[in-house]
């Protein structure tokens, strides 16, 4: 599991956003908005989602 901060979470609908770009790239995570980060269980899959939520404007960031 790889635990990537993303400042830019600041609500819901970023959430939702970024759950939506995941799950269709077929990406296995867990969002958490109070710590403002997003764990990604495959270290294999950390590289394409950092990808997939800066394509919809979010820096995404190892912790």
């Amino acid at each position: 599991m790889t635990t990537l901060k993303v400042k830019e979470m600041s609500c819901n609908h970023c959430v939702g956003r970024i759950d939506t770009v995941l799950t269709e790239a077929g990406i296995a995570h867990s969002i958490q908005l109070d710590n403002k980060t997003v764990t990604i269980e495959n270290a294999s899959d950390v590289a394409k989602a950092i990808e997939e939520m800066d394509d919809i404007g979010f820096t995404a960031e190892e912790e």
